[in-house]
């Protein structure tokens, strides 16, 4: 199974201006830019590659925890996951430095503690998780 996305640049580093496109069609010419990665934060202007994992990351952190809870005889009523990824300037240019799942869930039935103990082993094991090891992960849960 293979997924594809296409980048397309135009122009000179801080001045240039791209688009995205996704085989799926989510993506189709959304703009990105230096703007929209460093300087303008609403998202009303385009995305940015950050943005595009912390998606990602958040999506498949739910979806792993999903199956998880299910094979262990749980249906939540709501996983909600933020994904928030961390850029910052260093020596050698801008680097992630961290990523934070925050998660707020509602599952009837389930101790808290197995629930926690389900939720971390979802962290560790989803893909995304797995693709940005060299990257600090945090999980903060709110359990209803």
């Amino acid at each position: 199974m293979k997924r594809k996305a296409r980048a397309i640049w135009k122009g000179k580093g801080a001045d240039g201006k791209g688009h995205l496109n996704s085989t799926s069609g989510v993506l189709k010419d959304t703009p990105y830019s230096f703007q929209t990665r460093f300087k303008n934060e609403s998202g009303k202007n385009g995305t940015n590659p950050e943005e595009l994992i912390a998606a990602a990351h958040a999506g498949c952190f739910a979806m792993a925890l999903s199956v998880a809870l299910a094979e262990a005889g749980f249906t939540s009523d709501r996983l909600e996951v933020e994904g928030i990824v961390q850029i910052e300037s260093v020596k050698e240019g801008f680097s992630i430095t961290g990523i934070d799942l925050l998660l707020n869930a509602s599952v009837p039935n389930i101790e808290e503690s197995q629930f926690k103990e389900l939720a971390q082993a979802a962290k560790e094991n989803c893909p995304v998780s797995k693709a940005l090891k060299a990257v600090p992960i945090s999980l903060d849960i709110t359990f209803e």
